[in-house]
């Protein structure tokens, strides 16, 4: 019994040691199992679990979101790739001025515009004729740069033009101007407008608003207005070069067959320019009287010699009307030779004008509406001198420009060679005509000659028509003038009247044509060169002319018209 008891004992423990070890054997086995699923690298095939990603959409994706598409962990998990919608890639930040149209950036609402119709500078929103103010955010936003774009191109800063008490003396002038913080630059009666007008520039810095309320408080203050900025209308051409090229002009006005009648004689033409060289052979003997509006000590300039030869060549080169007169009147120019004016010039300019027998004058120069110029305008018209002006180089998106825009000034848009409008010029329905403008062969300062474009050059060639017009009867009024041109004119575009090119090209033939070489009443146009006639369907939109053309009888009859745009009484 003993032996047996110690029997199962023995076995007993046996299979407990058994067990035990059996037990020990399964926890290290294990653990074992845990160590190599720690310690083995998984095999990833790393190639073909990148995502591709297109070279073109690679720069619009975040960098911060590489460390979010793989998620790899401790356990022996799969490797996933997260779905990111497109919607939520992100992107470029958009730059804050994209949020502006391309056509609203920079704002622009001024008439000063680069020929491509891009704005020069931020629109000044004050002075007469202005537009609307374009968006001050809009304003302060830069393409890459801090520079502020606010830089006032209409007038000239801290100056003003001012219509004072006629009965004050200099010193007594020079006395109110110091009681506003102003200096007197200049001053001086004009019979044109009969008025006393003054400039006037700030000298203490303070706002240029501020002052002009003060100013026009004053009791010997009649008026203020801002000294605004003219340009004149040529395009930046290339250095003059030596050449004779034909000039086609000739053949589109038709003035070979037009000087077989008239070549200008006895007719003066105020021309209001920068410097003319009077001793280029073209113009020689042509210049009759001179005028620097300006007072500098500057030389000829190359556009005003221009225009000159484009009326009044009559060597290698024939101008429009080569015998007519030339009153020189310098307003343009700067201390680099640059080609800039203002209100006050221009005015002391047109005083000269009518003052001293001018009986055209011919303005290839353009600007913002003006108080004190419209005034002087309506003056000269009233005198019954024929204006003429360029339309302007502005393109397309500009708005009307001045003096050309004014119901008593003759307005001429530019053509080239194959009749088509110039990209550059102007358009609308104070469009009175068109003229060859586009790279036109005309003198240069020191006996050279040059190649150019622009509606100045349109301009001076039909006020040299008006001089051969003139010349054919003195008597012919401003009104029946314009008619004629309108009357006579080729038609361009579409049919009859149109803002490209007003009444169509002109013909100086058939101009002349239509004048007897007496003082006896104008005949009808030439036959076959009438246009269509649209004035009455004109005549009620906005901003147009709004004046009925009268007869070429000179006739006092006179259709009913707004007070707006009514010509000065004649």
């Amino acid at each position: 019994m003993t032996g047996n008891s110690e029997s199962r004992v023995r076995a007993g423990a046996y299979a407990s040691s058994i067990g035990a070890a059996l037990l020990l054997a399964s926890c290290l086995g294990v653990e074992v199992a845990q160590a190599q699923a720690i310690m083995r690298t998984p095999t990833i095939s790393v190639p073909s679990r990148t995502p591709t990603i297109s070279p073109s959409i690679a720069p619009r994706v975040n960098p911060t979101l590489s460390a979010r598409v793989v998620s790899v962990d401790r356990g022996p998990r799969p490797i996933t790739t997260a779905r990111i919608p497109s919607a939520r890639i992100g992107l470029t930040p958009v730059l804050p001025y994209a949020r502006y149209s391309p056509n609203l950036y920079p704002a622009c609402s001024a008439p000063y515009r680069a020929a491509d119709g891009e704005c020069l500078a931020q629109a000044n929103a004050g002075g007469e004729g202005s537009g609307k103010s374009g968006n001050k955010k809009s304003a302060r936003k830069g393409r890459g740069n801090n520079t502020p774009v606010a830089v006032n191109q209409r007038s000239f800063a801290n100056e003003f033009v001012a219509e004072i008490d006629g009965s004050l003396s200099v010193t007594e002038a020079d006395e109110l101007a110091r009681r506003h913080g102003l200096a007197r630059v200049a001053s001086e009666n004009f019979p044109l407008i009969g008025a006393t007008l003054g400039l006037f520039r700030i000298t203490d810095g303070r706002p240029a608003e501020t002052v002009r309320r003060e100013f026009a408080a004053d009791g010997s203050v009649r008026s203020v207005q801002p000294n605004f900025r003219y340009v004149l209308q040529d395009q930046k051409s290339s250095v003059p070069v030596e050449g004779d090229p034909a000039q086609y002009a000739l053949a589109k006005l038709r003035l070979p067959q037009a000087h077989a009648l008239a070549h200008g004689a006895n007719v003066t033409i105020a021309v209001i320019d920068s410097g003319i060289d009077a001793k280029h052979p073209e113009l020689a003997n042509s210049v009759a009287d001179s005028f620097d509006a300006l007072g500098s000590a500057e030389g000829p300039h190359v556009h005003g010699t221009g225009i000159a030869g484009a009326i009044v060549a009559h060597a290698r080169l024939m101008g429009s009307a080569p015998e007519a007169r030339i009153i020189a009147i310098r307003a343009f120019g700067g201390a680099n030779g640059g080609a800039e004016s203002s209100s006050y010039i221009i005015l002391r300019s047109l005083n000269y004008a009518a003052e001293h027998g001018a009986q055209i004058i011919n303005m290839s120069f353009a600007g913002p509406k003006d108080a004190i110029i419209e005034r002087a305008i309506a003056a000269t018209a009233a005198r019954g001198l024929v204006l003429i002006a360029a339309a302007g180089n502005a393109g397309a998106k500009s708005p009307p420009l001045y003096p050309a825009a004014n119901p008593n000034v003759i307005a001429v848009s530019a053509t080239d060679q194959q009749d088509r409008l110039f990209t550059a010029s102007n358009r609308g329905n104070y469009i009175a005509v068109a003229a060859p403008g586009v790279d036109i062969f005309l003198p240069a300062p020191a006996g050279k000659y040059q190649m150019t474009s622009g509606t100045s050059f349109s301009a001076a060639h039909v006020s040299g028509v008006a001089a051969l017009l003139l010349e054919r009867n003195h008597a012919l009024k401003p009104e029946a003038l314009r008619m004629t041109l309108a009357k006579t004119a080729r038609d361009l575009g579409s049919p009859g009247r149109d803002d490209l090119f007003g009444d169509g090209q002109a013909d100086a033939f058939a101009a002349v044509m239509a004048v007897p070489a007496d003082s006896a009443t104008p005949v009808a146009a030439a036959s076959g060169t009438t246009k269509r006639e649209d004035a009455e369907k004109r005549r009620g939109e906005p901003g147009s002319r709004a004046i009925e053309q009268p007869s070429l009888s000179g006739s006092d009859e006179k259709s009913a018209v707004s007070q707006a745009d009514r010509p000065a009484a004649r």
